[in-house]
């Protein structure tokens, strides 16, 4: 009777388990285009959530060097949950990987960092969504704070996040 409790026990566990992973799914990958202005969210290829972005102040072509309000382009991964930041919750990001490290060193300037995805600043919550009417930050991809909720609970330090032009 024992080996039949425990069976079933352990088939409640395992059904739990694939119905609560299909309700919160887990990201492998964040792509933000910048040019849409767009953040979407993966899980394999399923799109699982997609939200408008904000971008540094020249959002036009890559980062190069510091100071220059470039969102950077590339391949990264998210490297820390940040929860005591200038802004509600943030990712960092792996900028600088060592190739936009050699290309600010041979342009001869210093190539940035401090780049992550992040809430709103402190206390500025209440802009919500009007903050992507404009490109405002010295580089870091900006959404709402309820939107960085979300992606704080979907997206785990070592995921991708490609960004591209």
């Amino acid at each position: 009777m024992s080996k039949l409790v425990n069976a079933f026990a352990w088939l409640i566990v395992v059904f739990s388990s694939a119905i609560y992973a299909e309700q919160n799914p887990i990201s492998d990958m964040v792509v933000v285009e910048k040019s849409k202005r767009l953040l979407t969210v993966y899980a394999g290829y399923n799109p699982i959530a997609s939200f408008k972005v904000a971008l540094g102040r020249s959002p036009i072509g890559a980062k190069e060097c510091a100071g220059d309000n470039k969102t950077p382009e590339g391949l990264f991964r998210v490297t820390e949950h940040k929860a005591n930041s200038n802004y509600h919750r943030a990712l960092r990001l792996s900028y600088p990987e060592r190739i936009q490290s050699e290309f600010a060193l041979a342009k001869g300037c210093e190539p940035g960092g401090d780049i992550m995805i992040h809430g709103l600043r402190n206390g500025l919550g209440w802009i919500g969504k009007f903050h992507s009417l404009m490109d405002w930050t010295r580089g870091c991809i900006a959404l709402t704070n309820e939107e960085i909720e979300q992606i704080w609970a979907l997206v785990p330090d070592g995921t991708k996040v490609e960004i591209r032009p």
